[in-house]
C-alpha cells in the first residue's frame, strides 16, 4: 500500500509513502478536504537525514493503530523543510514562540485554513521524560476539536496575528560603518572560546560565515584578533570528529564543546561553505592544512554528492546499519581497537589509535570511538600514517553506507559552485572548476525558467514543483559571480544579472528596501516570512545583499548597489548585537567598506602564460569582495573590459575602486600587492 506521497520527487516525501498514514502532501486540495471533512490538520515537517524524524516515523508514523486513529481523525500533510523552507519558517517561528525552543520533527496542528493552534516537535510513542505520548497529544487535540472549537479558533487567531506584527522593525536607515563592524568584532571575542576555537557551548556549529567575516575584517584593517580566531578555530574543527578524517568533509555539528563527537548527518550547504573558508584561509595565510582541508573537502562533495546529472545531492544521512541490520547514528564512521587490530594488525592498530584518538573506553558509544587528530606531542611517519588511512578508508567502504538525499536544491548547489569554481581555480585543479560549471548549467537547464524564475529542487534531472525562494536567488547569484571570475565567461554575470533582477522586483519592498524570503507572487501563507539572519546557511537577505553588491561592482548599475546598501541597514542595527548570527551581513558589509575593488585583467587570451598569472594574482587577492573580470582587450564578455587596452603591448591588470582605476600593471607582484586588504 502506498499513499498520495508516492507521486512526490522529495526523497523525504518517499521515504514515508508507504506509510499506513493517509498522507497529503501540502496542498490546497488537503486544506480542502480538511474543510469537507470538518477535521482538524497534522502537520509534521522533517527532511530526510533527521536523525529523530526517521526514529518517529518507525515508532508512530509506522504503526498500524496509530495511523488508523491519525486517518480517522486527522487530514495528515508531510513537509520536506529542504523543498518549502518557507512553510517551515513561518510554523517554525510560531512554534518557537509558543515553546520557546524548535526543531524537527516539527508537529503542528491546523485548522483547515492552515492556521496553527497547539505545537510540538518529537512526540515518544509512550510518555516519557515529562513528555505525553504521541497517541496522548492527538487525542486531547481531537477532544479539543470537537469539545472546545471556539476556544481552538481563538487561540489560532491569536498566534496568526501575533506572528503578523512580528514584521521587521529594526531595519536600519544605513549600511554598517566602522563603529559597528567594531562592536560587532569586540562581541565575537567575548563569545569566543579561546580554548576550544568556536563561540558558545554545546552543541557547536560550525561558524562558516563568521569565519568568513574575521578573514575580511583582518583582511580590511589588518585586525590580528580576528586572523587568530578564525585561524584557531579552523584548526579545531579540522583536527576534531566534526571532520571525517579518512573521507573528507564536516558533519553538521558537534555534539560537545571539543568538536570530538559530531552529529553525523553530513550537509552540502556546510560542506560548500567550509570548503571555501579554508581555500579562504589558505590564500589569507597559506597554511598547509587550510590547503588540505579545503581540497579534501571538495574531493568529498565531488565523489559523495556529485549526482549523475551534474547536480549536488542534499545530504548523507546520519544513521546506517551497523551491520546487524539496526540503523545506528554514526555506525559507518566510528572504530573500536578491536576493528582497528582487524583491519591493520597489532603494530599499525596501536600507532592509528595514537594518532586518531581511538581508546579502550570510547569516545562515542558502545566502546567506539570518532577519529580526531588530538592535540598531542610526537613526530609521525607520513607514509605509515598514509597507509593506514588509505586501509582503514578501503575497509570503511566495505560498511553498509548511509543514505543520500538526492534532491538538488538550487541554493545549496549555488553554494557548491562557488566553492568549486575558487577552490579549483586556487590550486590548479581544473576538475573541480569544470564540476563547477556542470552544476551551474544543470540549475539553468533545470531550475531556470525563461522568465528568470527558478524551482527551488529537482531530483534525477527533474525539476520539482516549489518556487524557488530568496536563498536560491541569491545563492544561486553568488554561484554564477564567482563563476564567472574564474572561467573568465561572461554569460555567468548574465544569468547572476537574470537573477538579481528578480530579487530587486519581486523579493524586496519598495519602500524600505527590507527584502522578504517568497517573493510577491508566492503561495500566500498565514505570514510572508522575512529572516536577516544566518541560520545553517547565510539568509536570503544578506546572501542577496552580497550578490547585489559584486553585480554592481562588475556592471555599474546603482540600482544594484542601492538595492545592496539598503538591504544593509539591518546588519548595522543586528551586527553589534548578535554578531554571530548575521555573519554574512557583516562579510558583505565589509566589501562595501572595501569598494568593493573591481579588477580587470587584459591578455590575448586567458590561456596564455602572462595573462594566467595577472588571472591568478587577481583571484588571489584577499582584498574583500573584490570582483575579477578577465578577458580580451575591449571584449564584451564583461562591462570591466571596456576601454581596458593592453599596456605595451602587454596583458595587463587595472584596479579600481567605483570606477576610478589605478594605473594598470603588467606586474604580478605589484598586483598582488594592491590587492591585499587595507
Amino acid at each position: 500500500m502506498v499513499n498520495r506521497l508516492a507521486h512526490e520527487t522529495s526523497p523525504y516525501l518517499l521515504q514515508h509513502a508507504d506509510n499506513p498514514v493517509d498522507w497529503w502532501p501540502w496542498s490546497a486540495e488537503a486544506f480542502e478536504e480538511a474543510r469537507r471533512s470538518n477535521r482538524p490538520v497534522l502537520l509534521s515537517v522533517g527532511y530526510s537525514s533527521c536523525h529523530w524524524c526517521h526514529v518517529m516515523a518507525d515508532e508512530s508514523f509506522q504503526d498500524r493503530a496509530t495511523a488508523d486513529y491519525l486517518n480517522a481523525n486527522f487530514v495528515s500533510v508531510k513537509v520536506d523543510r529542504e523543498e518549502r523552507p518557507d512553510i517551515d519558517a513561518v510554523y517554525m517561528e510560531a512554534v518557537q514562540a509558543a515553546t520557546g525552543q524548535g526543531g524537527w520533527p516539527m508537529t503542528v496542528f491546523l485548522t483547515p485554513d492552515a492556521e496553527p493552534f497547539y505545537f510540538g516537535t518529537y512526540f515518544p510513542p509512550e510518555p516519557r521524560h515529562g513528555m505525553p505520548s504521541f497517541r496522548q497529544v492527538l487525542e486531547g487535540v481531537r477532544q479539543a476539536w470537537d469539545d472546545r472549537r471556539d476556544e481552538v479558533g481563538e487561540v489560532a487567531g491569536k498566534i496568526v496575528r501575533d506572528l503578523a506584527e512580528r514584521d521587521l522593525s529594526h531595519q536600519g536607515e544605513r549600511p554598517p560603518g566602522e563603529e559597528e563592524m567594531a562592536r560587532a568584532l569586540l562581541g565575537l571575542t567575548r563569545e569566543y572560546d579561546p580554548q576550544r576555537g568556536g563561540f558558545g557551548g554545546a552543541p557547536k556549529f560550525p561558524p562558516s560565515m563568521v569565519l568568513e567575516f574575521l578573514l575580511r575584517h583582518h583582511a580590511r584593517t589588518g585586525s590580528e584578533g580576528a586572523l587568530q580566531m578564525a585561524q584557531d578555530t579552523c584548526e579545531r574543527m579540522a583536527r576534531g570528529g566534526i571532520y571525517d578524517q579518512l573521507g573528507g568533509g564536516f558533519a553538521r555539528y558537534s555534539v560537545d564543546r571539543d568538536w570530538v563527537v559530531p552529529h553525523f548527518e553530513k550537509m552540502l550547504y556546510d560542506n560548500a561553505l567550509l570548503c571555501r573558508v579554508y581555500a579562504h584561509l589558505w590564500r589569507a595565510t597559506g597554511s598547509d592544512l587550510a590547503r588540505r582541508i579545503a581540497l579534501e573537502t571538495a574531493d568529498f562533495l565531488v565523489r559523495e554528492l556529485r549526482t549523475a546529472e551534474g547536480g549536488f545531492a542534499s545530504a548523507l544521512d546520519a544513521d546506517s546499519d551497523d551491520g546487524s541490520g539496526r540503523h545506528v547514528e554514526g555506525a559507518y564512521y566510528v572504530w573500536s581497537p578491536e576493528e582497528l587490530r582487524e583491519v591493520l594488525g597489532e603494530e599499525d592498530a596501536a600507532l592509528a589509535a595514537q594518532y586518531f584518538g581511538v581508546t579502550r573506553e570510547g569516545t562515542f558509544e558502545e566502546g567506539r570511538s570518532v577519529l580526531q587528530l588530538p592535540q598531542s606531542e610526537g613526530v609521525f611517519d607520513a607514509e605509515r600514517i598514509a597507509s593506514v588511512r588509505e586501509r582503514l578508508l578501503a575497509a570503511r567502504a566495505l560498511r553498509p553506507g548511509p543514505g543520500r538525499d538526492d534532491k538538488v536544491v538550487a541554493a545549496w548547489n549555488g553554494l557548491a559552485v562557488a566553492a568549486l569554481a575558487e577552490t579549483g581555480a586556487y590550486f590548479g585543479r581544473p576538475d573541480l572548476t569544470e564540476a563547477a560549471v556542470a552544476a551551474a548549467d544543470l540549475l539553468v537547464r533545470v531550475h531556470l525558467d525563461e522568465h528568470g524564475h527558478l524551482t527551488r529542487t529537482s531530483k534525477d534531472g527533474r525539476a520539482g514543483t516549489s518556487a524557488g525562494v530568496l536563498e536560491d536567488y541569491a545563492d544561486v547569484a553568488e554561484g554564477f559571480l564567482a563563476l564567472a571570475a574564474v572561467t573568465g565567461e561572461g554569460v555567468w554575470l548574465d544569468f547572476a544579472g537574470l537573477l538579481l533582477d528578480q530579487v530587486v522586483t519581486r523579493f524586496t519592498d519598495p519602500g524600505s528596501g527590507a527584502l522578504y524570503d517568497t517573493a510577491s507572487d508566492a503561495e500566500k501563507l498565514i505570514r510572508r516570512p522575512q529572516d536577516p539572519t544566518d541560520n545553517a546557511t547565510p539568509s536570503g537577505w544578506t546572501a542577496a545583499a552580497g550578490a547585489l553588491l559584486g553585480h554592481a561592482a562588475h556592471t555599474g548599475s546603482e540600482a544594484h548597489r542601492t538595492a545592496a546598501e539598503r538591504a544593509l541597514g539591518v546588519v548595522a542595527v543586528l551586527g553589534p548585537r548578535v554578531p554571530r548570527f548575521i555573519g554574512w551581513g557583516l562579510a558583505v558589509a565589509e566589501a562595501l567598506l572595501d569598494g568593493p575593488r573591481e579588477v580587470a585583467v587584459v591578455g590575448p587570451s586567458l590561456r596564455e602564460a602572462r595573462t594566467a598569472a595577472l588571472h591568478r594574482t587577481a583571484l588571489l587577492g584577499t582584498a574583500p569582495g573584490a570582483v575579477v573580470a578577465a578577458g580580451i582587450p575591449d571584449g564584451d564578455e564583461f562591462p570591466l573590459l571596456a576601454g581596458r587596452p593592453l599596456v605595451d603591448g602587454e596583458p595587463a591588470a587595472y584596479v579600481c575602486r567605483h570606477f576610478t582605476c589605478d594605473a594598470p600593471t603588467t606586474d604580478p607582484e605589484r598586483l598582488r600587492t594592491e590587492l591585499r586588504g587595507g
